[in-house]
C-alpha cells in the first residue's frame, strides 16, 4: 500500500486521500494478509512528540498509512496550505472496520486498555458477530515496563490467532512503538494504535455530543471529562507556535 501524502506539517507529511480511499486500501491489506500495516493515527500531540523523539518519528515517516485524527491536524493543514485535509478518528476508522470483519468474517485480535475492556468488548463483538472471531487480551500491565513472560504470552496468542486485524490501546507513543519493534512477528496483519476508542466503543467513558465533534471541540469536552489528560493538552500551544513558525518562515522564503 502506498500512502499518498504531499502537504507536511512540521516534518511530518499528512495523508491527502479521502476516507473511502483509506479504507479501501486497508479493505485490501486485510483480505489478502500478505503484508505488515502499520496505520497510523495524527495528532497535534504526536507531531510534536516526532520532533523530540527520533524512533517515533521513524515510526510514523515509514508507516504505510496515516490518518489525520486530530483537529488540530486539519485546522494546520487550512493554515499552511489553503486546503483542508480529510478527518478520520480512531474510534471511527475502528468502528468502520469491525464492521468490515463482521462482513468478511475476519479475526481481529483486541490489546490493551483498563482492566479487562479488551476482553469484554471481544465478548460483545463476538455475540454481535458470531462469523468472526474476535478475542481480547489485557496486554501488558504497565506499558511503561513490559516483562519478557507478558510479551511471549501476547506473541504466541498472535501466532496462535493469526488474526487479520490487531488493535492496540497502549496510548501513544506506547502502541505505535510496539507494533513497530514487533514488525517482525506481525508479517500480514494489519495493526492499529487505537489510545482510548475501547473507553468509547465499550461505552465507559461517552464520546461528545455530534454538535461538538463537528466544530472540533471533542478535545476540549473529553479534557473536561478527564482532567486528568491536562498534561497532554501542553502540547497543544506548543503545536500552534511551531505551525505559525511554519508558515511565517515559508512565507519569508
Amino acid at each position: 500500500m502506498n500512502k499518498k501524502a504531499n502537504r507536511s506539517i512540521l516534518g511530518v507529511s499528512v495523508n491527502m486521500d479521502p476516507t473511502n480511499y483509506i479504507l479501501e486500501n486497508i479493505k485490501k491489506g486485510l483480505l489478502s494478509q500478505r503484508v505488515f500495516t502499520h496505520v497510523v493515527s495524527l495528532n497535534p500531540e504526536n507531531i510534536v512528540l516526532t520532533l523530540h523523539d527520533d524512533l517515533f518519528k521513524r515510526i510514523v515517516l515509514e508507516a504505510e498509512i496515516t490518518i489525520n485524527d486530530g483537529i488540530g491536524i486539519v485546522l494546520a493543514s487550512q493554515m499552511l496550505f489553503g486546503s483542508f485535509v480529510p478527518r478520520l478518528t480512531g474510534v471511527e476508522l475502528m468502528q468502520k472496520l469491525i464492521n468490515e470483519a463482521a462482513n468478511e468474517s475476519l479475526r481481529v485480535l483486541l490489546i490493551g486498555g483498563n482492566s479487562k475492556l479488551a476482553e469484554e468488548l471481544a465478548d460483545c463483538y463476538s455475540r454481535s458477530y458470531p462469523a468472526s472471531k474476535f478475542k481480547g487480551i489485557v496486554g501488558f500491565k504497565d506499558i511503561k515496563h513490559p516483562t519478557s513472560g507478558e510479551q511471549k504470552e501476547i506473541l504466541s496468542i498472535v501466532t496462535a490467532l493469526r488474526p487479520h486485524l490487531i488493535f492496540v490501546a497502549f496510548g501513544s507513543p506506547y502502541q505505535e512503538k510496539w507494533i513497530y519493534e514487533n514488525r517482525a512477528s506481525l508479517q500480514g496483519i494489519t495493526c492499529i494504535g487505537v489510545g482510548g476508542a475501547f473507553d468509547f466503543l465499550s461505552g465507559r467513558v461517552a464520546r461528545a455530543p455530534k454538535l461538538i465533534q463537528s466544530i472540533g471541540l471533542e478535545w476540549l469536552y473529553r479534557l473536561m471529562r478527564q482532567p486528568w489528560r491536562w498534561r497532554r493538552q501542553l502540547q497543544l500551544p506548543v503545536f500552534i507556535y511551531l505551525v505559525l513558525k511554519q508558515k511565517f518562515s515559508r512565507s519569508e522564503g
